[in-house]
């Protein structure tokens, strides 16, 4: 007999305003299941104005740590596609697990679908260093990476 997985509900996800603008052109001119993913976590997001965001919020350019539930834990800094780069820890915001990260803050935990399709669970351990990116990157920045 398997055993099914609990399915938990996802949590509150807080943006800046120039994050949301650029990720929401990002998410509308790009194909595929995770700009779709990324486009579902930007409509449900609580959006404030840049400098009204609280500390401990991953946004573009934050280094945090999360857990994953197979006790895995990562250090990682969430990028735009042109700039990830995997062994150096930067994860794009157009993968399955970046689009994950974006808006969460520490403490929270939440489920993501890998590439091969499994599901898992993280949660936000530390968002160690807020590094804001400039809102609107260039083309070549937000393609995804192959």
């Amino acid at each position: 007999m398997a055993t099914e997985q609990k399915k938990h509900p996802k949590p509150s996800v807080t943006l800046t305003q120039s994050d949301y603008d650029s990720l929401t052109g990002m998410a509308r001119t790009t194909r595929g299941e995770v700009a779709e993913q990324l486009f579902e976590e930007l409509e449900r997001a609580r959006v404030v104005p840049d400098h009204k965001l609280r500390p401990g919020i991953v946004r573009m350019g934050s280094t945090l740590r999360f857990a994953t539930d197979s006790g895995e834990s990562r250090e990682v800094t969430l990028v735009y596609p042109g700039e990830a780069d995997i062994a150096a820890g930067k994860v794009s915001v157009l993968t399955p697990i970046g689009a994950a990260l974006i808006g969460l803050a520490s403490g929270q935990s939440i489920d993501w679908v890998t590439r091969d399709g499994s599901r898992r669970r993280l949660t936000i351990e530390s968002v160690l260093e807020d590094r804001p990116v400039p809102a609107g990157p260039s083309a070549a920045a937000i393609q995804p990476a192959p």
